[in-house]
């Protein structure tokens, strides 16, 4: 009898120790990575301000952003049965993580920009709500009227999204992204310390997100390696964003709050539209929402000494 627990205790311990094992290195590659690209963020952002270039830190601090993404992405080789529970809880987290971004590193360095430039707040509020819902009005038209299509779809959505093709997907995945860089960019033309807390938060933001990315692609029946692959080429379409967004705010005292709404409606319309629901579409709403929160106040305390 001793013998035979022994051998059940034995084959239950190397039935948990694979996936344990594998769940481990899984997310030391993504927290080492993320390591890496923090310490890459901060030197490059210390360089191209020491050379007096605003414009090119934002591009290179988007760059190393986006690039998170591919390094969440590594985690789906080690977490190949990655559960729709998790995924909604990394998509909430994501979310929350973008959220607070918006609201402290775009909304309230824009209202503080405007009210600066308009004598009165209720003026200056409008003028900051008016761009915002510009920036939200133009992801809504790109939404409607670009074809793409997106990459989480329950039961039979996910055979058509496979016979759609994957330049769809990528399609979708730059939507999304292009807002990203647009607000790091325009948070560095409003200032480094704005800029850098934009990039910190969309950094992390991205590394989830990029496993959920390439888990949603793996299970649509791609490669490991395309998967990872995509993740990480729609993050490096960021810097586009960043370059156009620094671009625009650097043009003008006026132009720098309308940039920063702008930007800050379009995440906003990303967060509404696609990730919310996203994560509450299969019942997993506590799981979504939890994430949320914890994104939210995980982005609040790292940032908190730029605010």
């Amino acid at each position: 009898m001793a013998e035979l627990i022994a051998k059940f205790r034995n084959h239950e311990a190397a039935l948990i120790s694979v996936p344990t094992v594998r769940k481990v290195v899984g997310w030391a590659a993504v927290i080492g990575g993320g390591v890496i690209l923090a310490a890459d963020l901060l030197r490059s952002v210390a360089l191209a301000l020491q050379n007096s270039s605003v414009l090119a830190a934002g591009v290179g601090a988007s760059a190393v952003a986006g690039l998170a993404t591919g390094v969440g992405a590594l985690a789906v080789v080690f977490l190949r049965n990655f559960t729709r529970r998790g995924q909604d809880g990394l998509m909430g987290f994501a979310a929350g993580v973008m959220l607070a971004a918006t609201v402290f590193s775009l909304l309230l360095p824009s209202l503080e920009a405007a009210r600066a430039a308009i004598d009165s707040a209720t003026n200056a509020a409008l003028f900051v709500g008016l761009a915002l819902l510009a920036g939200g009005g133009v992801l809504w038209l790109a939404d409607r009227f670009l074809p793409h299509e997106h990459f989480v779809k329950p039961g039979r959505a996910q055979s058509e999204a496979r016979a759609k093709g994957l330049w769809l997907i990528v399609v979708a995945l730059a939507l999304h992204n292009v807002p990203e860089g647009l607000a790091v960019g325009a948070g560095f033309a409003g200032g480094g310390q704005i800029g850098l807390a934009t990039a910190i938060g969309i950094g992390i933001q991205n590394m989830p997100e990029g496993l959920v990315v390439a888990a949603a692609l793996s299970m649509l029946g791609r490669s490991v390696l395309v998967a990872i692959g995509v993740a990480t080429l729609t993050g490096l379409v960021e810097p586009l964003g960043a370059l156009i967004g620094g671009t625009l705010a650097g043009l003008g005292a006026a132009l720098l709050p309308a940039t920063l709404a702008f930007a800050a409606g379009a995440m906003l319309f990303v967060i509404s539209h696609e990730m919310v629901p996203e994560s509450h579409r299969s019942g997993n709403e506590g799981t979504a929402t939890f994430g949320l929160l914890t994104g939210f106040v995980s982005t609040l305390v790292l940032t908190s000494r730029f605010i």
